[in-house]
């Protein structure tokens, strides 16, 4: 579809809604006619449309933008909740460009014009990141019109001459600029998001941190480029701390003339050794005769600056105005948006021939303050002029920074836009100046064989110095002296000093240090500035000098400890090469992307092995925290394979603070799935190696070392296993150690009561037997024929899926009257403690047992505490419940059926218990520790997930009633 008339129908796009209004503004009022404002979908992004000629053709010229980049990269839905996956799988995840939410209008309105249009023109930044925000800019508008005509404006001031030569001489957009800033992009998301979530899932949590950001806010970010910015903070701050204070000794001479003061510094400099200090000092007060000995005079020049590039301004403003880098860059950016400084991001620092340097100064003539300086350079009489040096950058996009309009001060300005404006023009008019000349004259003397050195510099023009006043060059004028004459020195001293450390780093010296080690762009270092604030990784104090806080200099004290020089600039400095080579087409963005990423993903995993190094680091200077392990289901593990119940998030390896191994789901809690190993498990790494039996793969086979008293001596304290289910092993070794956790493989779950006891708060009433108050009937003496009641020790109930607090006391009990013993006939003890029913001194059953509500509970019968009520969750035996010991040191278990059966189980005393409890049985059976009054060869020992175990037996001393790990002869 063409314009109104016939004309070519153009879409220009730029990056900045003021951008926009001012390339209408201009292009409009140059020759176009009737210049139309609407609105788009964006409000904030409107459209300007107006008439226009192009190359002497006619065009309808719809003018818009966008707001920075159209794009975001990101990580497929699987990879970007922090524990969906393992961190070491982001260097592969695949990742896509997406327009944001906020950004749709934006899109809808470029899909909309560019479907009406013929020509679509680029008015983006002329530099790498607008180049890419271009190539987004065009994968948007030819999805729906691939027909388009594409062409770009190369612009670097918003000035009708600019913005007039860029319109007529369009040119193709660049895809190697672009492919620079993807391969940049991609490469900063994997590194860091790897690295940040690696650090802050294993640290954040672990210890006290002192921050501006809450416990549960707080990342321990990562970046490739602000890890080096913090390396060269700390570097500095450890060579303050390491500095110890050494004093030397120096010689001062002065002498005093007519003319002046002469003070001659000792060429020696100083000595450490005081001894020879004195001696040589004594040899000059001895003969002190000072001999003249060279005299020479010569003509000293200091430079104007280089053309200015971003780097050097951001230092400047530091310097001259204590301006922050990022304010500076927020300042410049106004300033050329308004018109009045060309492109403030650039690295060239040279003009090229092309410019014309003359019609810049002549628009400051006018102003009040360096107006008659500017006249001076014009006037050719002056000798002022000198064509500007050239610093040796060139980026290809953009000149160095310079005025290009002239004001005396906007009304809307703050004090730093005229600063920063001043500075600007300054130093335009003084790299185009002559140098400042002086006459430096130095003096050589002798004293004794001891050479001293005075000099002084008259300035004779000042030259670029009389318009830059952010410089000086002082001078002081030397006394007259002449080739051998000779003169008693006015003074003679021998003082001592010390040496001092170098200082804190400024903003300037930082800068310095990234430009020179290539951390960065012009661009984007005070971003990784800000970025070390902002994290709380440094602070700047009112010296605008950087100082490590706990937290940075804990984290490159990690990493250093560990042999890897992460904070160093080598490695990001080689990467900011390997861009640029793609920038200039001598290197593919896939070969890049894939060396970096290879050589940085075996850095995350040597890290990830090495991880106590970070956390002795952090224990430096943080106290370890005693916040409950809800986040340990989280905690970042070694990848072992997919999820095979959710199919979303990975298993992974990792270790609970009790120290027992499993492999869980990082998915937890949506999904539990886990896997849990033996309990005799010492240390476990996952390998490289991948299982060839089990489905779907991969699956990563784990290095296990097992406690060696622990495990029957036909096995190996070494396995390379699989947990995949081939490995016959691994499972022979969890049937006969059990598992570090009893738990349930779903989760521990919160405590819960069950719904069918009922809840009471019922006020003790008197005992039903003596009818008298101040104890339960129970406990009433008048029921009890000997000295120590063994009734029922009441037990809390607690939730057969895990460890969950105790019962409120709140839950009815029944208390149970005791009758004779059933075997002996006898008062004063229960059946279960009947002496005829024992032969050996230890009681091998429950130490209580109390039945509520119809339901039957025990208690350990070794350690004394609550059992749980469990479901077993085995082919065999899914379904049926059972109690075990929580402890890891028992090995108690007993079915619950068996209570009602008269079945025994591992480490229980049979019993036979109605549901009222009124005439409790005979126990028999056999527990750990001790034979019981049944056969041992009889007894028939299950796993902890219910499974029965058959023909195992202690391998230390025989006994089939208990397992090896807790063998009472172990030790001996």
């Amino acid at each position: 579809m063409s314009g109104s008339g016939g004309s070519i129908r153009v879409l220009n796009v730029a990056e900045k809604p003021s951008v926009a209004k001012s390339v209408a503004t201009l292009l409009s009022g140059n020759q176009g006619q009737g210049l139309r404002v609407r609105e788009g979908r964006s409000r904030y992004n409107k459209i300007f449309e107006f008439n226009y000629s192009i190359n002497g053709r006619p065009c309808h010229m719809l003018v818009t933008s966008v707001t920075g980049h159209l794009m975001e990269l990101e990580f497929e839905d699987r990879f970007r909740k922090w524990h969906a996956c393992d961190p070491a799988l982001l260097f592969t995840a695949p990742v896509h460009k997406k327009v944001p939410e906020d950004k749709l209008d934006i899109k809808r309105t470029l899909e909309e014009e560019a479907r009406r249009c013929q020509w679509l023109v680029l008015w983006l930044d002329c530099d790498r990141e607008g180049e890419n925000i271009a190539f987004e800019v065009i994968e948007v508008c030819t999805a729906v019109n691939r027909h388009l005509t594409i062409r770009r404006a190369r612009f670097s001031a918003l000035t009708e001459r600019d913005i007039y030569n860029a319109v007529q001489n369009l040119v193709n957009a660049n895809k190697f600029f672009a492919d620079a800033v993807d391969a940049r992009q991609e490469i900063d998301l994997r590194i860091g998001a790897s690295f940040t979530r690696f650090q802050t899932m294993l640290l954040r949590d672990a210890f006290v941190i002192d921050s501006t950001a809450s416990d549960r806010n707080l990342v321990l970010s990562y970046g490739p480029c602000q890890f080096p910015t913090l390396g060269f903070v700390v570097e500095r701050y450890w060579e303050i701390q390491s500095h110890e204070p050494e004093e030397f000794w120096t010689i001062n001479c002065s002498h005093k003339s007519d003319e002046g003061t002469a003070t001659f510094h000792w060429m020696r400099g100083h000595l450490f050794d005081y001894a020879c200090a004195v001696v040589i000092y004594e040899m000059c007060v001895e003969e002190p005769t000072a001999t003249v000995t060279k005299v020479r005079q010569q003509e000293k020049l200091k430079k104007p600056p280089n053309p200015l590039n971003t780097i050097q301004l951001e230092q400047r403003a530091s310097i001259y105005f204590r301006m922050s880098s990022e304010h500076t860059m927020k300042v410049a950016e106004e300033l050329y948006q308004a018109g009045f400084i060309s492109y403030p991001r650039t690295e060239t620092d040279g003009f090229s021939e092309r410019t014309d340097l003359h019609v810049i100064v002549e628009e400051q003539q006018r102003h009040p303050g360096w107006g008659s300086y500017a006249q001076r350079l014009l006037d050719p009489a002056s000798g002022l002029w000198k064509n500007p040096s050239n610093g040796g950058h060139d980026d290809k996009a953009h000149p160095p920074i310079h005025p290009t309009k002239f004001s005396s001060g906007e009304s809307g300005w703050s004090q730093d836009h005229h600063r920063l404006y001043e500075l600007v023009v300054r130093h335009f008019l003084a790299c185009v100046s002559q140098p400042a000349v002086g006459a430096e004259t130095t003096v050589e003397i002798d004293i004794a064989g001891e050479l001293f050195s005075a000099s002084g510099r008259v300035i004779l023009a000042k030259n670029y110095l009389d318009v830059y006043r952010f410089e000086s060059w002082g001078g002081s004028l030397l006394p007259t002296y002449e080739f051998g004459q000779q003169f008693v020195p006015t003074t003679l001293t021998l003082d001592s000093g010390v040496t001092r450390p170098p200082p804190l780093l400024s903003e300037a010296d930082l800068l310095s240090c990234m430009d020179k080690e290539g951390i960065g762009t012009d661009a984007t270092m005070h971003d990784h500035i800000k970025k070390l604030l902002d994290r709380f990784y440094a602070t700047k104090d009112s010296s605008m000098r950087f100082s490590p806080t706990n937290l940075g200099e804990a984290l490159v004290m990690g990493y250093d400890d560990m042999g890897y020089k992460l904070w160093k600039p080598y490695l990001r400095a080689v990467m900011e090469r390997d861009m640029k080579a793609v920038s200039e087409g001598a290197k593919s963005k896939a070969e890049v992307l894939e060396t970096c990423l290879q050589q940085m993903k075996a850095c995350f995993l040597d890290a990830r092995l090495n991880k106590v190094k970070l956390f002795e680091a952090m224990s430096v200077f943080f106290e370890r925290s005693s916040r409950p392990s809800g986040d340990d289901q989280h905690t970042s593990g070694e990848f072992v394979r997919q999820c095979g119940l959710c199919h979303e998030a990975d298993m992974v390896l990792r270790q609970n603070r009790d120290g027992n191994f499993m492999v869980g789901c990082l998915g937890y809690p949506q999904c539990r799935n886990a896997v849990w190993l033996p309990g005799s498990v010492s240390e476990a790494a996952v390998t490289t190696n991948v299982c060839n039996s089990c489905t779907p793969g991969p699956v990563y086979l784990i290095q296990f070392t097992f406690r060696r008293l622990e495990i029957p001596p036909n096995y190996s304290a070494n396995h390379l296993g699989c947990i995949g289910g081939c490995d016959e092993t691994l499972r022979q070794l969890t049937e006969i150690c059990g598992t570090g956790s009893r738990l349930s493989a779903r989760g521990r779950g919160p405590a819960t009561s069950n719904n069918n006891v009922p809840r009471s708060n019922t006020r003790q009433g008197p005992c039903i037997y003596c009818h008298q108050a101040g104890h339960s009937s129970g406990d009433c003496p008048s029921q009890s024929s000997g000295p120590r009641s063994v009734r029922p020790q009441s037990m809390n109930v607690q939730s057969a899926r895990g460890r969950g607090p105790a019962m409120s006391n709140n839950v009815q009990r029944r208390n149970i009257r005791q009758g004779a013993c059933i075997y002996c006939h006898q008062m004063g003890h229960s059946s279960g403690d009947c002496p005829s029913q024992s032969s050996g001194p230890q009681s091998a059953r429950p130490r209580s047992m109390n039945v509520q509500s119809g339901q039957v509970s025990t208690s350990c019968s070794t350690c004394g505490a609550p059992c749980a009520l469990r479901t077993a969750n085995t082919t065999a035996n899914r379904g049926r419940k059972f109690y075990s010991c929580q402890s890891q040191a028992c090995n108690f278990f007993v079915w619950e059926d068996s209570l009602n059966n008269d079945n025994g189980g591992r480490g229980f005393q049979r019993a036979n218990v109605s549901a009222s409890a009124s005439n409790p049985t005979r126990s028999g059976g056999s527990g750990r520790g001790g034979r019981g009054a049944g056969d041992a060869a009889g007894v028939s020992f299950v796993s902890a997930t219910g499974d029965p175990v058959s023909g195992r037996r202690c391998f230390a001393c025989g006994d089939p009633s208990h397992f090896a790990n807790v063998c009472p002869n172990r030790g001996n």
